[in-house]
């Protein structure tokens, strides 16, 4: 579940950044490399990212709380 989440936040970031682009230079970076916004490409990685916020929305809840981001083993001394 680590990987998920960590590949879930470089989505959303993703996304972040896409979202500043547009609202500081009226620059939309995922229908300029896939030359448009509503086409195949464009709309596949919207969903992914929609997909990946909602995880990280959720997945405290079904992780009791804890979003995990690292391997956190506890050691018996």
């Amino acid at each position: 579940m680590r990987i998920v989440n960590i590949i879930s936040y470089i989505l959303v970031i993703v996304g972040a950044i896409n979202w500043g682009l547009f609202g500081l230079f009226d620059f939309n970076l995922v229908s300029t490399i896939f030359a448009g916004a509503r086409t195949v490409g464009s709309v596949i990685v919207y969903t992914v990212i929609a997909a990946a916020a909602l995880w990280l929305i959720l997945s405290p809840f079904i992780t009791d709380g804890v979003l995990w981001l690292s391997n956190r083993r506890s050691r018996a001394n």
